[in-house]
């Protein structure tokens, strides 16, 4: 497939959502120890569903992997900044460190959270797509997102929570993320209906992975 530059600019936003929620998600907001993130980590599942139902799994794939990749080296980037001896007149460090260190749990759980929750997304809906035979664009994109959703959230939090609240609290956040994400995808269906009508009119594109290996860790085939 010839890349355009409409593919381009929906990967763009699909990995600086993602990289934007992993920076402010440290902040917890009042409502139901939400991250901050859920402003606009969401999108980026809303987003993910437009790659697949436009461009198809395979070219999901390699944005997923991008996404990934391009987290790793922010992190890296950060870690290496928080190494470095600050300036004398500077007096963030403690700051710096605070907001945006990384605990190789908080790591661990927001790579495999992501990985799993994105590439569970991207399945469900490119095998949906098949199974309605591209009817009720809803159904796939609140369908997947429910899945997807879920296990990003139950991976995610499971792994953070683990050993400091018990299991009932745990449950909890786990359904309240899930819903509230999920909630966001529905609400946002009106938007993600225009955004893959208009790609599918100006690329001719409409793909169906009726062959496509669903191997998620075939990253460029």
């Amino acid at each position: 497939m010839k890349v355009s530059y409409r593919f381009v600019v929906i990967a763009a936003i699909f990995v600086t959502c993602l990289i934007t929620a992993n920076i402010i998600a440290v902040k917890p907001i009042s409502f139901g120890g939400l991250p901050a993130a859920i402003v606009i980590f969401p999108i980026s599942y809303i987003f993910g569903d437009i790659l697949t139902e436009v461009y198809g799994y395979r070219q999901a794939r390699r944005v997923i992997w991008l996404g990934f990749f391009c987290n790793l080296l922010m992190v890296i980037a950060i870690w290496i900044g928080q190494l470095l001896p600050p300036a004398p007149v500077w007096q963030g460090q403690e700051a710096y460190e605070s907001i945006l260190g990384f605990t190789p749990r908080i790591l661990l759980a927001s790579f495999l959270a992501y990985v799993v929750g994105e590439f569970s997304n991207s399945f469900v809906l490119a095998k949906m797509k098949i199974a309605t035979r591209g009817r009720w664009l809803w159904s796939r994109t609140i369908g997947s997102t429910l899945v997807g959703q879920g296990f990003d959230a139950a991976i995610f939090i499971t792994i953070v929570y683990i050993g400091r609240f018990n299991l009932s609290f745990i449950g909890m956040a786990i359904l309240i993320h899930w819903l509230v994400k999920t909630g966001y995808e529905a609400v946002a269906t009106p938007f993600t209906y225009a955004v893959v009508n208009f790609l599918k009119r100006k690329e001719a594109i409409d793909t169906y992975d009726y062959e496509t290996s669903f191997n998620p860790f075939i990253v460029w085939d």
